[in-house]
């Protein structure tokens, strides 16, 4: 194959003679444009760590201060009070560069500025951490700012005024505090109060107390040591039990999707989406790499954790027979690519530049034409990936640790991403609602081997040029992938675009080499078939429910005085009632990014209040005035817990750390067990709408995404994700399993739509026909 020879930079063949060497030009100059690539990435990480190790202060500052130094001498002013004179004295005597009286003055002055700068430097970090530990802003009313909270937020911007890069702010945010045991005991039996009679109530309050008492003072010193040592006392046992030592699928039972833009059309040519979407990409890569994008701020002053966005790209998760690892690379030059049962390995870069547009959609059409059959084993190789993990580390060690097999798994696994390009076509269409939930499916788990889900993300494309991404959940939270894909589809529709007829735009260059097919050599096939038939079974059993909420949304959601994430969740537990019967324990993720590694904590939004508000709208015998002051004290509590839970007051992930110190030390804890084994037979997230400002909504309201979803994480619960879209719709993605007669996705989104309508009529709030 042409491509192969071009790849081989040189060959030499034994003669009677000697050795005969054959050099490619082509390849040895890809080769040094690559090595000159690499030297200028390391010189820019070089740059990048001094600036970011060195911030709030810079290069030019450190001049300023030698500057103001070197001044205040010359004006016979001494700022050093004596102390350049004492470095003068201790530099080495005799011959060299300090031989001379002024050279030597000159050095002392430039060591005193440099350890004043650094002191600077230092002071400033520690003064923005203790600015950053202040979370009494969170808890002021909208409206009514104290004058505390204003002269903290004056100092926040005055020291963090100079253009960050991504990292600057990592070292300057405080660590996730350690909850006091008995807050968090509190907290907990406060939580299941409403989910309890009062002899199981009065039970586990017995068991709390014990434990509160008796085992949790010592299993509580260790945590707290522990957050003394470590960046952040949770994040890396999170990742590593929940996630990585998890055994069962990650299709459905972990990974997660996000749609596309669901109600504009670009292109219907599948490869120039990709083109642009991928071009895209990288030059996001590049902008991660370089640091060159601003952190998220909350409100604009508070800076978010930004380490989970280091392993966004080049990223796999390697199976293991008792734990995965991520396996992360500092670079990665192509992407792994598969269509009709066969994989492809497609570079992005030729030589040193990265393809353009028009250059990948190009390759990408060539990999659609390509007419060449899977071999044998190949069409449903990457089933391996979607059953369970075990069988898969050892078909890994098995068959895929030597020979071709293992070079070509390694193309996939040290690929930038994945790509996945289908034959079928999806696109939701306002007048068939059924449209979304196919679009949502697919993107879920598609037909269980055309997705590569240990990848970090696998980027999806539909024939009709939709688009999509299945995401890994060990190595980050969804708003990280959705800053990329925020960031990519902004990029797409408003700086790359399309000709006419939708191809890219500018002319390709036909002389690059074509993808490279990757070669298999696959004996036993029982154990892909073994996998996919779990993987499928799994996939058929997930109902999935997505809508497009009309009515209303977040604009006359504030007319009801209340945040609109509380407003979703008391509809969510109102509408669980009527579809169950009863109440269940409830989570929706909050994150905790505005700690240092911070990742999520729970929000347990099943409370007291808010039962009581939902009896109170089921037993329809309460006033309107009534109902609505349930409805602001249910609103209010969530709003506070919320709170809490973003500022490192959160109940489970403290219990969850608190049960592996026991697990470690040997040491049996009834109340410990009993919590973490109970079923979240309600789990929800909200997924932000906008993190970066691409383009304004006003002037582009149809510029939306549907969010996304995952399934549902107990067998007879439900899985609810929902997008707040602007200020007229709500976006809901629904899951649920078919296997359990007590859960249907579609009657409980029906439940939630008569809900929100309720709601608003409870406010008065004016409303359209659903």
């Amino acid at each position: 194959m042409a491509e192969a020879h071009q790849a081989v930079a040189f060959q030499f063949t034994v003669t009677p003679e000697g050795v005969d060497f054959r050099l490619s030009r082509e390849a040895l100059k890809h080769v040094y444009l690559s090595g000159i690539n690499s030297w200028k990435k390391r010189l820019i990480r070089i740059k990048n760590g001094i600036l970011r190790g060195v911030y709030p202060g810079s290069p030019t500052s450190w001049l300023v201060v030698v500057m103001a130094t070197v001044g205040s001498s010359f004006c016979n002013v001494d700022v050093s009070l004596g102390l350049v004179g004492c470095i003068q004295r201790c530099l080495p005597q005799g011959c060299g560069p300090y031989q001379t009286p002024q050279t030597r003055a000159l050095l002392s002055m430039a060591i005193f500025s440099t350890g004043v700068w650094v002191t600077g430097i230092f002071f400033f970090r520690q003064t923005l951490k203790l600015l950053l530990s202040y979370h009494g802003w969170m808890f002021e009313m909208h409206g009514k700012t104290s004058n505390l909270t204003r002269i903290w937020a004056m100092c926040v911007r005055l020291l963090s005024s100079r253009h960050p890069m991504l990292y600057s702010f990592q070292t300057s945010l405080p660590k996730l505090p350690v909850p006091r045991v008995s807050a968090t005991i509190q907290r907990y039996l406060e939580s299941v109060r409403p989910l309890l009679d009062d002899e199981e109530y009065y039970r586990m309050e017995m068991l709390a107390k014990e434990f509160q008492n008796k085992t949790a003072p010592r299993l509580q010193k260790y945590l707290v040591l522990k957050s003394w040592w470590a960046s952040n006392y949770v994040s890396d046992w999170w990742e590593e039990y929940i996630y990585l030592r998890g055994r069962s699928p990650l299709m459905v039972n972990s990974n997660y999707y996000v749609m596309d833009l669901v109600l504009i059309k670009n292109t219907d040519v599948q490869a120039a989406r990709l083109g642009n979407i991928i071009h895209a990409m990288i030059m996001y890569r590049r902008k991660l790499d370089r640091e060159e994008i601003k952190p998220v701020m909350a409100l604009g002053i508070v800076p978010m954790c930004s380490y989970q966005m280091e392993r966004m790209f080049n990223t796999t998760r390697v199976p293991g027979k008792e734990t995965d690892v991520l396996q992360h690379l500092s670079d990665s030059r192509h992407v792994a690519v598969y269509h009709k049962g066969r994989f492809f390995k497609l570079w992005l870069y030729e030589g040193s530049r990265l393809l353009k547009p028009q250059d990948l959609e190009m390759q990408f059409q060539r990999i659609l034409d390509d007419p060449s059959p899977p071999q044998p084993g190949e069409e449903k190789l990457a089933a391996l990936t979607a059953g369970g993990r075990v069988e898969w580390a050892q078909a890994r060690q098995a068959f895929f640790s030597s020979g071709k097999n293992k070079a070509a798994l390694e193309a996939i696994e040290r690929a930038a991403f994945f790509v996945a390009l289908d034959e079928e076509s999806y696109r939701y269409d306002p007048e068939d609602e059924a449209s979304l939930s196919l679009y949502g499916k697919a993107l879920l788990h598609g037909n269980c081997y055309n997705r590569w889900f240990d990848k970090s993300f696998t980027l999806i494309s539909f024939k009709n040029g939709q688009l999509g991404l299945n995401a890994e959940h060990a190595w980050a939270d969804a708003p990280i992938i959705g800053h990329l894909w925020e960031f990519v589809l902004g990029t797409d529709s408003f700086h790359l675009g399309y000709t006419e007829t939708g191809h890219c735009l500018g002319k390709p260059n036909p002389a690059l080499p074509p993808p490279t097919r990757l070669q298999w050599d696959i004996p036993k096939q029982a154990v892909i078939e073994s996998s996919y038939q779990v993987a499928k079974a799994l996939a058929d059993d997930v109902e999935l429910y997505c809508f497009q909420f009309l009515p209303f949304g977040k604009g006359l959601i504030k007319k009801c005085r209340t945040s609109p994430d509380a407003f979703v969740q008391i509809a969510l537990q109102l509408a669980h009632f009527r579809d169950r019967g009863k109440f269940c324990l409830t989570y929706e993720a909050s994150m905790t990014r505005m700690f240092r590694e911070g990742r999520t904590e729970t929000v347990r939004s099943c409370t007291s209040e808010s039962t009581a508000f939902v009896q109170a709208m089921v037993e329809k015998s309460h006033a309107k005035a009534d109902l609505r002051d349930l409805f602001q004290k249910a609103a209010k509590k969530h709003q506070n817990m919320y709170r809490l839970a973003m500022t490192g007051a959160g109940i489970d992930r403290h219990l969850f750390c608190l049960y592996l110190v026991s697990k470690y030390l040997g040491v049996s804890s009834p109340f410990l067990a009993e919590v973490l084994s109970e079923p979240w037979r309600l789990s929800t997230s909200q997924i932000p709408q906008s993190q970066i400002r691409m383009f304004d909504p006003e002037q582009h309201p149809n510029h939306l995404g549907a969010g996304g979803g995952f399934g549902p994480v107990a067998d007879d619960g439900y899985g609810v994700s929902y997008m707040i879209a602007g200020e007229n719709t709500i976006f809901f993605h629904i899951s649920s399993k078919f296997s359990s007669s007590e859960t249907n996705a579609q009657r409980f989104g029906n439940h939630i739509r008569q809900a929100l309508l309720d709601l608003a009529d409870l406010f008065q709030v004016p409303k359209t026909d659903s």
